[in-house]
């Protein structure tokens, strides 16, 4: 059976998602919403450095984000546009 993933979105990515224009916002947040249904989809990269942390794209848009499995928890870290995403 598919378990259900919690999806939490940080205060900074909430600011970044505001932030991005209507388009883009429509582009991101069922890709978000995805996540409830398979935090790990194809595609995604794990990101070096980091225990638990991954990046899905979304056009030119990338969303960062945690795992926490034990708790069934989707954290989304930061959201942005490709070049200032990483900084």
């Amino acid at each position: 059976m598919n378990k259900i993933w919690q999806i939490e979105i940080s205060a900074t990515a909430e600011k970044q998602l505001k932030k991005l224009n209507k388009a883009q916002q429509k582009r991101i947040i069922p890709a978000i919403l995805a996540l409830a249904q398979n935090p790990r989809p194809d595609g995604c990269k794990k990101l070096r450095g980091y225990a638990d942390v991954y990046r899905i794209r979304v056009g030119l848009c990338r969303v960062i984000y945690s795992v926490e499995d034990k708790r069934l928890v989707v954290i989304v870290l930061k959201l942005g546009h490709r070049r200032d995403i990483y900084r």
